[in-house]
């Protein structure tokens, strides 16, 4: 699989501790993103949305050091920034009120006091600071579509009844929602995401693609060829 640029981001998305553990700055981030996806879900944002947020979050910590700002303000700016993006806008209000909830989840929605505005101009400023570090480059080429995609066909060359007992699509959709927690999403090319977790929920159940021993190739190549999906 062909890495898109493993440089100091990369590793720092997947670097380890000494006993083996993810390192400090990988848990945050993990933490952090799982808030990103769940206050997303509670939003009404579809999967591409999210996942923009999830890459804009992860891009602007591989420019930026993690200690220099609060990362779920950081979050808060993503989700904003990513409904502007795939044209599914938000209110800051809602963000914030989602947000508020997450973290006090008996609590009372914020009154529009000064704490609230000023919350919502951090966002907000955020958002543009954002913009700058990322040099306005915030459109993303995410494996969705190639997995869809791969799916289809996959689904048509399996046995109906190998497909059928396996919950392989629901599983690969899974892996591909969890590997945004991490940065894969900007360490390797979409379509090579979407075929890798496609072939590890495969493993996952024992399924076999037909003819692949007597094939010249492993399937997984024919999948991962510079193809472009429209």
């Amino acid at each position: 699989m062909e890495a898109v640029g493993l440089d100091s981001c990369g590793v720092g998305c997947t670097a380890r501790g000494a006993e083996g553990r993810p390192a400090p700055e990988a848990r945050v981030h993990f933490r952090v993103t799982r808030f990103i996806m769940e206050a997303g879900v509670k939003l009404g944002m579809q999967s591409i949305p999210i996942a923009t947020a999830c890459t804009i979050y992860h891009k602007f910590f591989c420019e930026i050091n993690l200690d220099t700002y609060d990362p779920y303000l950081v979050a808060m700016s993503s989700l904003y920034l990513a409904g502007k993006v795939e044209e599914q806008h938000l209110r800051t209000r809602d963000i914030i009120n989602v947000s508020n909830r997450y973290f006090h989840p008996g609590g009372e929605p914020l009154e529009l006091d000064s704490r609230f505005w000023a919350l919502r101009d951090s966002i907000v400023q955020c958002e543009l600071l954002m913009l700058r570090v990322l040099r306005f480059q915030v459109s993303f080429q995410h494996p969705h579509k190639y997995l869809l995609h791969y799916l289809i066909s996959l689904k048509n060359w399996l046995n109906r009844y190998s497909w059928q007992r396996t919950p392989i699509s629901v599983t690969a959709w899974a892996l591909l929602r969890d590997s945004y927690h991490g940065g894969l999403c900007l360490r390797f090319r979409a379509q090579h995401i979407a075929v890798a977790v496609l072939h590890l929920a495969l493993q996952a159940y024992g399924v076999e693609v037909p003819a692949e021993a007597e094939a010249e190739k492993p399937w997984w190549q024919i999948y991962t060829m510079d193809t472009e999906i429209p």
